[in-house]
């Protein structure tokens, strides 16, 4: 898309919540407005899904159970070539993980989504998705826990929950880009080793994202691959969508590092 040809309206602050939608966020994010909540969900641990989220909306991300993971993947939703790059994202913040202030660039230099609230101060964006080959040897002693056998039960993996997400959405394997593992830290020595930190998050542990873009997200609620728990039992999370509008020009995130505000500029060049 031609960002100078491109004209778009800023978004409405007042939301249209879906239809018969239930209210999870009045549990979990009791003080959000009522007139500016798009929607809200309950994702059980193991589970996955996937949203477009519009550019000037917000999304809070609460730990409903101790240790919970939430492993999210973003794409431009106009041109879903471009999506989040997580190399450029640290190498031009300077950081290994993510927190309040950080942008989750794409690889077109744009800020797809900011990090505009957090209660934990380090999120995990290097440590990968489990797998179904290390989903097996590592919950064996459990027994095999499919569909055919367990239904909603089963075991998941965050690699498969992904790739069954964004193929809803035209992508492939070919597709699926390094996480944002959420609620987990994974640290790095000088040896290069990663340590899983594995009390990290408590239950009501928050995370927000603002959308600088129009953005599909994908999310999985598996467990992170590094953590050490013998059993299978992947944290609950709860989401909530609100409209914002988007950043404005004395924004934190603008203001955090030179980088966020470049990000944050290329990004409104589309929005012109």
């Amino acid at each position: 898309m031609n960002p100078l040809t491109h004209t778009a309206t800023t978004p409405s602050t007042t939301a249209t919540p879906a239809i018969d939608a239930p209210a999870f966020w009045r549990t979990f994010a009791p003080e959000l407005q009522a007139s500016r909540v798009m929607w809200s969900e309950v994702v059980p641990g193991g589970c996955h899904w996937s949203w477009v989220m519009p550019r000037g909306s917000r999304l809070r991300m609460v730990a409903l159970d101790a240790g919970a993971n939430l492993s999210m993947v973003l794409y431009h939703a106009r041109d879903k070539l471009e999506r989040y790059n997580m190399p450029d994202s640290l190498k031009a913040q300077h950081t290994a993980h993510c927190t309040k202030g950080h942008v989750l660039m794409s690889d077109m230099g744009r800020a797809l989504a900011s990090i505009t609230e957090d209660t934990l101060g380090w999120h995990d964006p290097l440590g990968g998705l489990l797998d179904a080959e290390r989903l097996q040897a590592k919950y064996a002693a459990q027994g095999e826990h499919s569909f055919h056998t367990h239904r909603n039960g089963m075991f998941r993996s965050g690699k498969d929950g992904l790739l069954i997400e964004i193929g809803k959405h035209g992508l492939a394997r070919r597709d699926l880009i390094a996480p944002v593992n959420f609620f987990s830290k994974v640290a790095v020595d000088e040896e290069g080793r990663f340590a899983f930190a594995p009390q990290h998050a408590a239950a009501g542990a928050m995370v927000e994202l603002r959308f600088d873009m129009d953005t599909l997200i994908a999310i999985s609620t598996a467990p992170h691959p590094l953590d050490p728990r013998p059993d299978y039992a992947p944290g609950k999370v709860g989401l909530a969508a609100w409209k914002s509008g988007p950043a404005a020009p004395d924004d934190f995130n603008r203001a955090f590092r030179p980088e966020c505000a470049r990000a944050l500029h290329n990004a409104d060049m589309l929005y012109l």
